[in-house]
């Protein structure tokens, strides 16, 4: 029984479902999703099948192994990633009405995050909040970047971004955070070599920075950037042929309120 309900636990957060959303799937009671995660309940068999054919993995592998630690029979994590699929251990949290939170990872907890990233007790420690606009498609988290890579995004900001599940549908020019086992957490354009060479190209917008590759192997997890949180705000343009213009346009007002006296 404890296997059992470790395992549909498990299997929810990493399909990154709600129990609310798991009961709908499975249509039951969301009390009864809770319950059997509890272990205060068992599953029926017909339950525990409907779950296997949810998360595609066999109802032996669902009442014998323990999903938590190993892959499902027959699945290599490596393999998954060179392929750009969506084998992957994603911990969330959840506000009292079953809504996914968005997990900060300040820069100082950046590096813990490597080892920590699929430990539900490690993202329950980091601060969360909600951002009502992003809608409710889709497990977000926010990281705060430093450096100035990525100009006019400043060091200090906070990027938020959408969990990407397979690797291989990203198109190129996508401004992501992707964690990886060399560089830790950056925030990059991705230019997808999956295909030809298992590799992302990670380009800076500072023109500073070459852009450089990192194999998928290395790759941890990819968020997609949708929305950002600073306290600074981006440094307006004023070079020279800038200055000019509005200059330009400055006495062109002037002309025009000499005429009208």
């Amino acid at each position: 029984m404890q296997l059992v309900t470790s395992n549909i636990r498990h299997l929810r957060k990493h399909a990154g479902y709600t129990q609310a959303q798991l009961a709908e799937k499975l249509d039951i009671k969301r009390s009864l999703v809770g319950a059997y995660e509890e272990g205060r309940a068992e599953p029926k068999l017909s339950t525990l099948v409907n779950v296997a054919r949810l998360f595609d993995v066999s109802l032996d592998d669902l009442v014998t192994r323990d999903l938590v630690h190993e892959a499902p029979a027959g699945v290599s994590e490596g393999t998954d990633r060179a392929n750009g699929g969506s084998l992957r251990v994603l911990a969330i949290t959840v506000d009292q009405e079953e809504n996914e939170n968005i997990e900060l990872v300040p820069y100082k907890a950046s590096a813990g995050y490597l080892n920590g990233y699929a430990d539900s007790e490690f993202i329950e420690e980091l601060p969360r909040f909600r951002l009502p606009m992003l809608g409710s498609g889709g497990t977000y988290r926010a990281f705060e970047i430093s450096g100035d890579s990525m100009l006019p995004i400043a060091s200090g900001t906070v990027i938020v971004g959408r969990f990407i599940e397979d690797w291989s549908q990203l198109k190129d020019g996508t401004p992501c955070i992707i964690v990886s086992q060399k560089e830790g957490v950056v925030f990059k354009r991705i230019f997808n070599k999956i295909k030809d060479a298992s590799t992302l190209r990670l380009h800076s917008d500072n023109p500073v920075y070459s852009p450089y590759e990192v194999h998928v192997e290395d790759v941890v997890e990819i968020w997609e950037a949708k929305s950002y949180i600073s306290s600074t705000f981006p440094i307006a343009d004023l070079s020279l042929d800038k200055l000019s213009s509005i200059v330009l346009d400055l006495q062109k007002e002037v002309q025009k309120l000499k005429k009208a006296e």
